[in-house]
Parts: structure tokens; C-alpha cells; sequence
């Protein structure tokens, strides 16, 4: 992330440094500092982010190995726990930083840095002790070659992330927001970095072309660790290279990256994947893990059979590597022969003891999706992908492995989103003691090219930028639970220059809460079951006020519109009616700041197209209000005849067919007025305008 520096912030921070701190030696103003022995290289990049902010007013780092002689003491702390917390403490002239390992170290120093960036002097630096909330905070990326899904949505980042300067800004993204992993997922990562030995004719590349994957990939899993970063490559099980399937008869439905129907489990097939992952292990030493998933391409197998071709391959290459590696096991998606989602107390007793009987010296991450595809929906667990879980991984607790929620988003990529309380609610509700972590990311969009906005308007390189606070929330409430507004307002007053970003942060909030809402109360599953921001669902479809009448809520706090007409709900359940007026209230709400600022800030084109999004998100929430109120009338018409209930639908829908055309309007502002989607190559806000008009001719309906 990048912010903006200010003459009167330098101009302080140097007059600070240069009455403080003097070398007489050379006349250059200084800071001294001791690194315990032997850490410096891992902490190198924290060090580097001190001195360029040092560097910009004139101040150059000296080392010493003197630690009674040091302005900064740089030290890990002689314990067992682990922890990516980090301390700064104060002693005399010296200010020191410690902690468990040297992730927390570099955490430690990028702080200091941030406070020295904010205007803060040397002296007034805040003491503070933080530790890790989750373990395990990771990003989920999906790779553009050989992808999971396919289309235009996902090829179009290609040559984005190809490059190396892509990578080096997304991965310094994570560590300023305490992101500690990144998990890259195609289908077949593996012959993208080795070549078989066993199956030459399985080698898609030539030698040069594979000499630049590998290079590629030994560059980003270095520059990760670097910063603190574990890496972990995630498969789909039963995939082969094309080359494979041709010369060898086996797996050819890898050539169109099919995900459904059966997998084979021949000898042949086994043994390739066995020597591809031991060999990636083996030549790929800052790789920090391994992901399976059992799931797709296991149609036809029951769970027993599941589980142990992961044994024969997946886990068998990791025992018979030369170095270990973790490893991330995502539950089954499947409890019966198909792919599709479903779950059993059964397989979970299953997976349960392949897990507690694996054999490896680290503790095993046991992934779930978090409510399905749509872990912006509420912070309540609600499913999994297959549906409810029972206590059977948890009870009797886990002894050698840890629970990972996925957070998936498959409901807003055009529109930013903000809005830590829910993360807070969420991180309230998922921080038992068998839960190690969490991982963000989508299926079906990628933030490396931002084809969103219009070229234009656009200041930023990559789409990961123009989300920015959506990381800064997530990552820093993942790391420090009690990371106060204050941090994000602060970040937000930095970015666009503005004296007080309080309201800012509140109508993030305000308005943000709709998609939550909106996912809540209309229940999805998988990926294209809801696509909120564009109010559609299976094949890109607009979800009318038929089906949304009659859709079932994920969120049991909720009642949906058919139910609650005919009384059937609890007196704590939040109606419809109830649902609507927040929603009214609080995207007016979002609307009136947002108007005041675009007002007090005419000139700020960067912090005016944020603005938009907020402002979309309000007339979304009056779309979404007015939707509801014309549903609970047309059922209560249909249901009991009621004089008048038809009226009051066709007006309310009258009115949401308004909102939606200011939606659209706002979208288009900044944005292109069509983009591919996963289920729409050809997606736009402008043509369900009609659908939107379709629903009040339903409304008028006898």
C-alpha cells in the first residue's frame, strides 16, 4: 500500500532525528541498532521498511554489536511458545523489539516504521504488546493457468501474473496487513515445477520453458520468506499433465480441466503423482506446504477409497521427501460417490482418525469452507460446503491438528467492501481453541489485472489495490483482534489526505453491512448460487421476486419472506419487515455521509471514487429494502387476498426498479459498463434494469 507523505511530517521527523541522534564520526545523522546474532537475514525486509522511512529524511541505520550502545535492540525472545506477536518496549534511550520468532520481529519494525510515517517522534513512540489471534492467516489464489474454473473472468490475468513485480507488491501487501501465507491452487500446479523422471513424456514444457517456471516460482516462494510468508501450493487431486493423459492413456479429461465425474486411481497414475509432489518438496526448499483436496475427480469412490488414494499419493510423497513439509488437509466435500457436496458423521469419523494417524511431526491444518462459498453472509457458522457439520472433529479435542476456515467471496468484485465489526462478530463466533486460523479469497476472480475500472480513472497497477482497505481489515483483525477503528481511520486519513476520517469509516460500514445482510437472508451454497452485488444466481440469472420470496435464509436469525407471512418464525427471529427498515435506514444513512464528503472533498478524485462504491452500496441496501417490503406485501396478496397488499407490492417494487436504475448509474461511473463474470461472460448492472421492471409485471399478476 502506498501513502502519502507530507512536507510537514518530514520536516518534523528530521528536525527530531537530527537534535537525537548524531554521529560525529561522519556528520550524517544516525540510528544505531543491534540485531542478535544470527537473525538478521530473516528480518532483513522490516529492517530495509526502517530505513527507507529514515532514509526520506536523511537518517542512515549503523549497525552495532554492542546492545548497551544501541538506539534500537532487535531481539528474539528465549521461549518455546509460538507466536507472531512482538513487543516494544522502552528502556533509558533505547527502544527494543522482541518476540517469539522473527515474523513477529519484522511485524515489530514495520509498526515502528508506521508510526514514524504517521508523524510520531522517536520518544513518543508507543510502547504495545500484541499477539497473534489466528496462527494461520492466509490468502487464497487462484493461479490463471490451468484453473479450476475457465473464462475470460480468470485467462485475462495471464501475463499479470506472470510478472515478478506483480508478485513483489501483492506479497508486500501481506506482510504490512500480517498476512503470513499464501496459498496458490490450480488444478495440477506440479508440472508447472518439476519434470518426471518415470513419465518423460509427461513434460508439457521445454527445458527453457521450464527453467522460467521454475525460476518464477523459486523467486515468489523466496520473496516470501523473505517477508515472513509461508508458502503452500494446493492441487485437485486425481489431475495429470495433457501430455500425460496423450502419451499414457490416463486422465485425459485433464486436457479440458473437467472437475466433475470420475477419477482414475491406476498404478501409473499414482506413481506419477507421487514422484511429482516428493520431487517439487524436495527441489523447492522455501515451499512451505502441501494442500490436497477430496473432492473433485473423486466421482465414484466412496470415502474409504478417497482416503486412501491420498494416502497412497499425496501423503506418501510427503513421507518419502527428503525434507518435511506441512500440510493442509481440506475436508472432504463429498460423503457419498458423486462430487457433489454433502457431508456425514461417518466421514467425518473417518477423516478424523486418517488424520490423528498421519504420522507428521507438524500439526495438520483441517480446512473447511466457512458457510459455504459465501463466507461474507454472516458471522455465524452456518454450513459447510455438503452442510452442517457435526462435533465429531472437535469433541474430544483435537490433539495434532487445527481447524481453518475458508472465507470465501463470490459476492462483490467491482464493489470495495469495509467493515470490521463483521469481521469482529465473525472472528467472536470462530476463535475456539481447535480453530488455528482462516483463509480469504474467491474461485471466480483473481486481483491481479483490474479489468473493472475504467482505464481512465484508474491510478493503481493491480486490482488487489483498489481493495486495499478490504485487506487492511481482514489481515490486521486476523492478526490483533483488538486492532481498534482508530488504526483504520488513521490508514484512511493517510490515503486520501483527509483531516478526520471518522464518518469515512462509518459509512464503509453502513453500507458494506448489505452484502452481509443480503447473504444472510438469501441462502447460498456454491459459487454461482448468489452473486450479491449482482443480485443474480445459477447461470447468471436475476433472482426475481418469486424466488426470492420463496428462498430459504442461511442465517437461522432470519425468516424469509413465505414463512414469515404465514406466522411460521420465533419472536427472537429478525422479520423481513425489521430487516428492511435497517437496511433503509442504514443506507440512507451511508448515502447522507457519503453526499457530505463528495461535498467537503469536490478536488479528491482518488477518495471520490471510493465515495461511489459507498454510495452504490446505498442505493443497493434501498433496492434490497424496497425488494423485501414488495415481497411481504405480493405473498400476504397471494397468501390471504388482502385489499391493497397488491398495491403496496407493485409500488414498493415500483420504487426498488428505481433504485436499481441509481445503482446502475453509480456502477457505470467509474466503472466499465460490462465485465466478464464467471456465469455471465458479459455481465453489466444496465440489462437487469428490465429484470428489475419484470418483477412489478409479476406483482401485477391476478
Amino acid at each position: 500500500m502506498t501513502f502519502k507523505f507530507y512536507n510537514s511530517v518530514k520536516a518534523a521527523v528530521y528536525i527530531l532525528f537530527a537534535t537525537m541522534i548524531l554521529s560525529c564520526e561522519s556528520g550524517t545523522d544516525s540510528l544505531t541498532v543491534y540485531i542478535e546474532d544470527g537473525i538478521k537475514d530473516d528480518v532483513q525486509y522490516g529492517i530495509n521498511k526502517l530505513s527507507e522511512q529514515l532514509n526520506t529524511n536523511g537518517i542512515v541505520l549503523k549497525f552495532t554489536d554492542d546492545k548497551s550502545n544501541s538506539q534500537l535492540s532487535i531481539q528474539t525472545k528465549k521461549e518455546n511458545t509460538k507466536n507472531d506477536g512482538f513487543e516494544i518496549t522502552k528502556q533509558d534511550d533505547m527502544i527494543k523489539v522482541a518476540s517469539n520468532g522473527t515474523r513477529g520481529l519484522i511485524y515489530g519494525l514495520l509498526d515502528i516504521t508506521e508510526q514514524l510515517r504517521s508523524g510520531k517522534r522517536w520518544e513518543d513512540l508507543s510502547e504495545k504488546t500484541v499477539n497473534a489471534h489466528y496462527k494461520f492467516r492466509a490468502i487464497k489464489f487462484n493461479l490463471p493457468w490451468f484453473s479450476y474454473r475457465s473464462g475470460e473472468n480468470l485467462a485475462l490475468h495471464y501475463d499479470t501474473c506472470k510478472d515478478l513485480k506483480f508478485w513483489e507488491s501483492f506479497l508486500n501487501m501481506m506482510v504490512e496487513n500480517k498476512f503470513n501465507v499464501l496459498s496458490l491452487w490450480n488444478l495440477h500446479p506440479y508440472m508447472f515445477m518439476v519434470q518426471s523422471k518415470k513419465f518423460p513424456k509427461a513434460r508439457p514444457f521445454s527445458e527453457e520453458e521450464m527453467k522460467e517456471w521454475q525460476s518464477f516460482f523459486k523467486t515468489i516462494f523466496k520473496m516470501a520468506k523473505d517477508r515472513g510468508i509461508e508458502t503452500y501450493i494446493f492441487n485437485w487431486n486425481i489431475f495429470v499433465s495433457e501430455a500425460f493423459g496423450k502419451a499414457y492413456n490416463i486422465g485425459e479429461y485433464s486436457k479440458d480441466s473437467g472437475f466433475w465425474g470420475e477419477g482414475e486411481t491406476n498404478a501409473l497414475l499414482e506413481e506419477y503423482t507421487r514422484e511429482m509432489v516428493s520431487k517439487t518438496i524436495n527441489e523447492y526448499g522455501d515451499l512451505t506446504g502441501i494442500g490436497i483436496t477430496l473432492g473433485e475427480r473423486m466421482g465414484g469412490m466412496t470415502s474409504e477409497e478417497r482416503r486412501d488414494w491420498i494416502d497412497r499419493t499425496m501423503i506418501a510423497a510427503l513421507k518419502e521427501a527428503d525434507r518435511e513439509v506441512k500440510l493442509f488437509y481440506r475436508a472432504p466435500l463429498s460423503a457419498g460417490l458423486t462430487s457433489h457436496g454433502t457431508v456425514s458423521k461417518s466421514t467425518e469419523i473417518l477423516t478424523r482418525e486418517a488424520i490423528e494417524n498421519i504420522g507428521l511431526k507438524d500439526d495438520v491444518y483441517l480446512g473447511f469452507k466457512y458457510n459455504w462459498s459465501h463466507g461474507h453472509s454472516s458471522p455465524k457458522l452456518s454450513i459447510v460446503h455438503g452442510g452442517i457439520l457435526t462435533d465429531t472433529y472437535w469433541s474430544p479435542k483435537p490433539k495434532n491438528y487445527k481447524g481453518v476456515y475458508t472465507v470465501r467471496n463470490e459476492d462483490f468484485f467491482a464493489l470495495r467492501w469495509a467493515q470490521p465489526d463483521f469481521i469482529r462478530d465473525y472472528l467472536s463466533n470462530n476463535s475456539q481453541d481447535y480453530i488455528g486460523g482462516a483463509i480469504i479469497g474467491s474461485e471466480t476472480y483473481i486481483p491481479a489485472k483490474d479489468y473493472i475500472t475504467k482505464p481512465e480513472h484508474r491510478t493503481w497497477d493491480y486490482a488487489f489495490e483498489r481493495q486495499w482497505l478490504f485487506y487492511k481489515v481482514w489481515g490486521n483483525l486476523l492478526y490483533n483482534a483488538e486492532t481498534s477503528d482508530d488504526y483504520f481511520t488513521e490508514a484512511l486519513e493517510e490515503k486520501f489526505g483527509i483531516e478526520d476520517a471518522t464518518g469515512l469509516l462509518k459509512a464503509w460500514k453502513l453500507g458494506s453491512m448489505n452484502a452481509n445482510r443480503f447473504a444472510s437472508f438469501y441462502r447460498g451454497t456454491w459459487d454461482a448460487t448468489i452473486y450479491t452485488e449482482g443480485f443474480t444466481t445459477v447461470g447468471g440469472k436475476f433472482i426475481d421476486i418469486d424466488k426470492f420470496i420463496n428462498q430459504p435464509v442461511l442465517d437461522s436469525s432470519y425468516v424469509n419472506i413465505k414463512d414469515f407471512v404465514v406466522n411460521k418464525f420465533k419472536e427472537a427471529q429478525i422479520t423481513p419487515i425489521e430487516l428492511a427498515n435497517i437496511a433503509e435506514n442504514e443506507s440512507n444513512a451511508a448515502l447522507e455521509i457519503t453526499k457530505s464528503l463528495k461535498e467537503k472533498y469536490p478536488d479528491n478524485a482518488l477518495l471520490q471514487i471510493e465515495l461511489n462504491d459507498i454510495e452504490a452500496w446505498g442505493h443497493y441496501g434501498l433496492y434490497f429494502a424496497d425488494k423485501i417490503q414488495g415481497g411481504v406485501f405480493l405473498e400476504t396478496y397471494r397468501t390471504f387476498g388482502k385489499e391493497g397488499a397488491q398495491f403496496k407490492a407493485i409500488k414498493h417494487l415500483e420504487q426498488a426498479m428505481e433504485h436499481w436504475k441509481a445503482y446502475t448509474e453509480t456502477m457505470e461511473r467509474y466503472n466499465v459498463s460490462s465485465m466478464p463474470y464467471q456465469f455471465d461472460p458479459e455481465f453489466s448492472w444496465q440489462k437487469h434494469i428490465a429484470d428489475a421492471e419484470n418483477d412489478i409485471l409479476i406483482a401485477k399478476q391476478n
